[in-house]
């Protein structure tokens, strides 16, 4: 018996963090630094997998499957694919930046006893949260990833709702309730597209007779799956559903900008860095793969979703006057270019989007942790309340404009590659949708350079004036992210071998080919007329 290599990536976190939750209250620091161990074991375990993971071999790899209630065909079945390997990846190398950004976070205040606050059960929430994600970037069996993907809402419930924005604790007397109204907000969206999938899945189930994502592919592509047009698009639209919550696309989106406002700035990161990725990855992996007709018949209406969440994302982000609110506003965007890659249809398109969850997951840690540890001295979220801070703390101007920058995917940046991939991908294709996608990358200009701008040019204010540079526990943060962002705009190579084969095969269970560029044809139709 091989070496159950996935299970183990998932356990590693979800046993830190019971034994993090165990650890008495007074030992407030062991509990940090013995989740920061877990993450640190959890990354290693996931580089493993990528060094394991062979781009040119069998599509899923590493697979474990065992019986678990097999008089409902439900089975313990894992799989990576290359588009899993790095989307485990992303979420293993993030969480050890969000613990240690979150260090103090959990901290009880001076006016509250610490079981106000208990330290160990936010970084214990936090590890429970990496292992549900990366159990459901492993699933193969359908119910298997439901229930990871429904599970995840509980321990994100309680970061949101019982750990708050430090900007607002012991001054706002409303901080609690508009804690509470973002997370039962988030909560609510999400059950009620978990519920609709639940009805699909069971659906599926009755039709397939087994949860197999392999076992299904394979009887559709032999032509013995008897599924019927009517059926196949139900069924996919209470899969979409889901996952266009969790992405979040328009108009399924307003519980994000909640969410994010009202959670730390590390709670924030997990939320739309590695959370969220969960719905545009199961578009592919789902969607596309059991669906094949039904995402083509549903195309059309998706790119215009998607669509309009990249241009309404961006203008309502240009109005922001809270910081967190306009990169979740961002975010909405980014997911829309995510989303229009996915289903333009074409290996450009679909690679494009799955390197942009990896790059939009890295350029937005650094553009919101460095904002974090803005409001942490300031304690305010307002743009207004800041001006001039590149000259009292260059370091954390400068970090926070390369974020900026990554954010509006400047080139040289990681974001650039993924979103001009999208953009070729779909134009390709869709060429109007394509132009007017681009307004969002002028938009995402605007609302970048306006941001840094109104909070660190200009006359130094009175209240700025003793804030002070980042420590070395915060460079630590954000330096990786920073090279990183530096590093794959440059040479994404690493990334696109391993994502490319998978984009294939996607690309093969919905039967459909890169159109020919029309360069060439005009050319050869001019050769012919001379």
């Amino acid at each position: 018996m091989s070496f159950p290599l996935l299970t183990v990536t998932a356990v590693v976190p979800a046993a830190g963090a019971v034994l993090t939750a165990a650890v008495p209250a007074a030992r407030r620091t062991a509990a940090k630094w013995l989740a920061l161990l877990f993450s640190l074991a959890t990354l290693a375990l996931a580089v493993l997998v990528a060094v394991r993971f062979e781009p040119g071999g069998a599509r899923y790899q590493l697979t474990e499957s065992h019986a678990w209630i097999p008089d409902f065909g439900v089975r313990y079945q894992l799989g990576v694919d290359g588009i899993g390997v790095v989307l485990i990846g992303l979420t293993a190398l993030l969480i050890p930046f969000v613990i240690g950004a979150g260090w103090h976070d959990a901290d009880p205040l001076e006016t509250q006893s610490s079981r106000w606050r208990p330290t160990q059960g936010f970084f214990a929430l936090i590890l429970l949260v990496e292992a549900m994600v990366v159990m459901s970037f492993e699933a193969t069996d359908v119910f298997l990833f439901y229930i990871f993907f429904e599970a995840m809402l509980i321990p994100m419930y309680f970061l949101i709702g019982g750990f708050g924005d430090r900007a607002h604790a012991g001054t706002d007397e409303n901080a609690a309730a508009q804690r509470s109204y973002a997370a039962v907000k988030f909560l609510l969206y999400n059950l009620v597209g978990g519920l609709i999938m639940l009805a699909a899945v069971i659906g599926l189930y009755v039709v397939a007779g087994n949860f197999s994502l392999q076992e299904i592919t394979a009887a559709r592509a032999a032509g013995t799956l008897d599924m019927s047009a009517n059926t196949e698009r139900l069924l996919f639209l209470g899969f979409f559903f889901a996952f266009a919550v969790k992405a979040p696309l328009w108009p399924l989106h307003t519980w994000l900008p909640n969410a994010m406002g009202e959670a730390t700035a590390p709670v924030a990161v997990l939320i739309t860095a590695v959370v969220d990725k969960v719905g545009t990855f199961a578009m592919l992996r789902f969607c596309l793969g059991l669906f094949p007709d039904a995402s083509k018949w549903a195309t059309p209406v998706i790119l215009v979703l998607a669509l309009i969440s990249i241009v309404y994302g961006a203008l309502v982000a240009v109005g922001q006057r809270d910081m967190k609110r306009l990169v979740a506003y961002a975010s909405i965007s980014h997911f829309g270019f995510i989303i229009m890659g996915i289903f333009a249809m074409t290996s450009q398109g679909q690679s494009g989007a799955t390197l942009y969850m990896v790059n939009h997951g890295l350029s937005t840690a650094a553009l919101m942790l460095v904002a974090g540890f803005l409001i942490s001295r300031r304690g305010s979220r307002l743009i207004a309340d800041y001006g001039g801070v590149q000259k009292v703390a260059p370091v954390l101007a400068g970090t926070f404009l390369i974020g900026g920058l990554a954010t509006l995917s400047l080139p040289g940046l990681a974001p650039f590659v993924s979103e001009f991939l999208v953009l070729v991908g779909t134009f390709s294709r869709y060429p109007v949708i394509g132009i007017i996608a681009t307004i969002g990358i002028v938009l995402a200009a605007l609302y970048t350079l306006v941001l840094y701008q109104r909070t660190m040019t200009g006359p130094v204010k009175e209240e700025v004036r003793p804030m002070q540079d980042l420590r070395l526990r915060e460079v630590l943060v954000v330096a990786p992210l920073i090279v990183l962002l530096i590093a794959l705009g440059v040479y994404p190579k690493p990334l696109t071998e391993i994502v490319n084969p998978a984009v294939e095969h996607t690309m093969s269970d919905v039967h459909e080919k890169d159109p020919k560029p029309q360069v060439a044809v005009e050319a050869k139709n001019g050769e012919a007329a001379k």
